[in-house]
């Protein structure tokens, strides 16, 4: 490569990369504890959820009970499990009939007690963190494009990276220099991790950004090739199901749901029962959507889907899992299995969890690596200032996020009742404010780097051995006790907090003060 394209690729890296660097790293790290989301739910819930993969709902059931709170009658009416937790989603829509004026909405239902509840009433951490790590806190649409638009450049830093590094990536991936100066250890570690955590990064780049600014690609095809009807479009990409004409009039007889989704789960092997969706309930033009997929031993993308017209009892449309997977099919389901990582068990969750936190790594240690090329001598003192400056606010934003997290996860078990206020209030103000705090005293203190690292560690790794103790000792659910009962969720939580606080007491015993100290300018060496 020319020296001048190398010298502009390098500094496109550079600006971009330290640009992106606080967004990158809260993605990364907030992302890497959304791979254990519904654990995390269930473990702060204490439900032990045993039925994985599957509605496990008892539909007329849960219908007899939503009919003593509301006027089902001429409703869309949805029960769907996304995650692997005890509640359960929940759409009631505004009803067809004109004379039933009550408002639907969106809601959680509990598959044990059918008690219903709202966002902010079944709001958890888990829930948070996920939704931190595509910043869904910021109001919409901001800061989804925002994530989306950080994961479209990651894609960029990454080229820019590859071009970079392209000729070295092979022969310094073997290379680490511990006793070197400064910007050569930084460089090593940062060109050896980039490079094993390189595929991780690009998929989770390209679906990131796919899934947070894909409405930038719908709006254009809403105008031009549907005349604004957005509703007709989303049925066309089948995110909603098909609609039914409304008749006023009132079914005859008592109509089982179950019986439909008895059936459905008969029709194939391997087959899970994943969403129910009723159009017009009571209503002679009543229909039942029932629709799940096969294991994803069975087939990676196996989408079924059985449409049932209550009236006449029969069959109006079917979706065959075992059929080739349709490209609509293929490009909608391929994304979100390579994305959400949960197809390959604990395995996979566990890799991709330790390639987060990996990344997080490398987006520090970028930062570092352009601290110490421009701290020199030959730099004006204001120059070095600013740039010790712009690092010292870039680590303390990124790095008080560890022991933030692990305040919180003590803080939900502390108070399981949330100190009396709506769960949601309470984890905003736990985990917002206890960033902020700790953020801004290392930032008005002016603690050098090292200073940083050291006490986001040792804080750190103190509170998360702390999450797995305030768990045995609120609830009785000791690891060892969860292990035997076989809740994994319990299990797979505390084992998480024990190997992090284990590891970051290690790291901590390894810090030690490096030789170059110029004036304020420090970093960690780890031997």
């Amino acid at each position: 490569m020319e020296k001048r394209s190398y010298n502009i690729f390098f500094d496109l890296h550079t600006v971009s990369g330290i640009v992106l660097s606080v967004l990158l790293f809260v993605i990364f790290f907030a992302g890497s504890f959304s791979f254990f989301r519904d654990e995390i739910i269930n473990w702060e819930r204490n439900d032990v959820v045993s039925v994985r993969k599957d509605l496990s709902l008892n539909v007329d059931s849960a219908l007899l009970k939503l009919q003593k709170k509301y006027e089902l009658k001429g409703r869309e009416i949805t029960f769907w499990r996304p995650y692997n937790e005890q509640r359960i989603n929940l759409y009631l829509s505004a009803s067809s009939d004109t004379t039933i004026t009550q408002e639907g909405g969106f809601y959680y239902i509990d598959s044990k007690t059918y008690n219903t509840s709202d966002y902010t009433e079944a709001y958890s951490l888990g829930e948070f963190l996920y939704r931190l790590h595509f910043f869904a806190q910021i109001p919409y649409p901001a800061g989804y494009f925002l994530s989306g638009f950080a994961a479209l450049f990651l894609v960029f830093v990454v080229l820019t990276g590859i071009l970079v590094h392209w000729k070295k990536v092979f022969t310094n991936f073997f290379v680490f220099r511990p006793r070197a100066k400064l910007k050569t250890i930084w460089t090593d570690a940062h060109t050896a991790l980039g490079t094993i955590g390189l595929p991780f990064q690009v998929v989770y780049a390209v679906t990131g950004a796919f899934f947070m600014i894909n409405i930038l690609l719908v709006i254009p095809n809403v105008a031009l090739l549907y005349d604004g009807n957005q509703e007709k479009i989303y049925e066309d990409l089948e995110f909603e199901h098909p609609s039914f004409p409304f008749k006023g009039q009132s079914i005859n007889g008592v109509t089982s749901i179950n019986k439909y989704v008895s059936e459905t789960k008969q029709r194939w092997d391997n087959f899970s029962v994943t969403e129910v969706s009723i159009a017009n309930y009571r209503d002679a033009g009543m229909h039942v959507s029932v629709s799940g997929e096969l294991s994803h031993a069975t087939k990676f993308t196996g989408l079924g889907e059985v449409i049932y017209k209550v009236e006449s009892d029969s069959i109006v449309d079917v979706k065959d899992p075992y059929a080739k997977t349709t490209y609509l099919d293929g490009v909608k389901n391929y994304l979100y299995r390579l994305h959400y990582g949960d197809y390959g068990g604990y395995a996979l969750k566990i890799t991709s969890f330790s390639l987060g936190l990996l990344s997080c790594f490398v987006v520090i240690s970028g930062v570092l690596i352009w601290l110490t090329a421009r701290v020199k001598k030959s730099v004006p003192e204001q120059k070095k200032r600013f740039y010790q400056t712009v690092t010292r606010i870039y680590l303390a934003i990124c790095l008080t996020m560890f022991p933030v997290t692990a305040f919180s996860f003590v803080m939900v078990k502390l108070f399981p009742d949330y100190a009396g206020i709506s769960p949601q209030t309470f984890i905003y103000a736990v985990y917002f404010l206890s960033w902020l705090v700790s953020s801004f005293w290392f930032i008005v203190a002016k603690s050098n780097n090292y200073i940083i690292n050291k006490y986001c560690l040792i804080t750190g790794a103190i509170l998360s051995i702390t999450v797995p103790l305030v768990s045995g000792l609120t609830t009785q659910q000791w690891f060892w006790k969860s292990l035997l009962n076989d809740n994994v969720d319990f299990v797979v939580v505390d084992l998480l907090w024990i190997l992090v606080s284990l590891f970051s007491f290690y790291a901590f015993s390894r810090l030690r003060i490096p030789v170059e100290t110029e004036e304020l300018v420090t970093a960690v060496e780890i031997e």
